[in-house]
């Protein structure tokens, strides 16, 4: 099974490169490639979850709406992209119950960075998926961690998925840069050894404005983005498909996770 999540907050990307992108900008970008996502998810009939800053929620109510309408699962993403207290665990994930009007169960630290899962605990997840278990200089080294989902006080750990062995990352950057045929081999790789899939991307990397000049996007980030990761993960959705893959959301993998193991999901 593949489980296909999308971070959905504000695109501050340009900001980090001296790019002064007005709030508004940077709103109306992701809401751009939220739509172009969920056109993809409906055309072919499948399920996602969505990690959503509180903020971006707040200024794209009918989005979320729109999310939860075509039955795809709203988590938290913390409550803005660009800062953090121990505090925005509870206030996203309260903020963002009011606005879709269901329990937000999974939660995904900005930038995949480290927390304490027991804060995760505390503020009432059920599961977390922020770690990337690879080597990326600079970012992440998180090699000595599990690269399979496990228990760990109380939450079900759900690390992004990475090819067995060498530990190659099969997130939202692989996906721009390596040749489509070397991505999906290795996609097949993770699914035959962990049994699931699970890889993330950006709303934001679907938009038309990631080309223009002024924003100063890397060119890795730029490559294959726009149309053309449309094209490509239309292309991966609709293989799998093919070959008799099934796509759901992380709420659902971890209710079955859960139960299979004989335990009761309580919150």
């Amino acid at each position: 099974m593949i489980l296909l999540s999308f971070d959905i907050e504000e695109f501050d990307l340009p900001l980090k490169h001296g790019v002064d992108l007005s709030f508004e900008k940077q709103i109306e970008y992701s809401k751009e490639g939220t739509r172009i996502i969920l056109e993809i998810l409906s055309k072919n009939q499948v399920k996602a979850t969505f990690f959503c800053t509180a903020v971006f929620a707040i200024n794209a109510r009918e989005l979320i709406t729109e999310i939860i309408r075509q039955g795809h699962e709203v988590a938290s993403h913390g409550y803005s992209h660009g800062s953090f207290t121990k505090e925005d665990l509870i206030r996203s994930k309260i903020k963002l119950e009011e606005i879709v009007g269901q329990s937000v169960n999974g939660y995904r630290m900005a930038y995949m960075m480290k927390i304490d899962i027991k804060d995760i605990a505390e503020a009432g997840y059920i599961y977390d998926s922020s770690i990337n278990p690879t080597f990326i200089p600079g970012r992440y080294n998180n090699l000595q961690l599990s690269r399979s989902c496990y228990l760990d006080n109380g939450i079900l750990e759900l690390p992004a998925s990475v090819s067995p062995v060498v530990r190659v990352p099969l997130f939202w950057l692989s996906m721009h840069n390596f040749p489509l045929c070397f991505y999906i081999y290795l996609c097949k790789r993770a699914l035959k050894k962990d049994g699931y899939l699970n890889v993330y991307f950006h709303s934001w990397e679907f938009s038309s404005h990631l080309h223009d000049k002024g924003l100063k996007v890397p060119a890795i980030v730029r490559r294959n983005s726009g149309n053309k990761l449309r094209k490509r993960l239309e292309h991966i959705i609709q293989l799998f498909l093919s070959q008799g893959e099934s796509f759901q959301s992380i709420a659902d993998f971890v209710d079955k996770y859960l139960d299979k193991n004989g335990l009761e999901n309580d919150r």
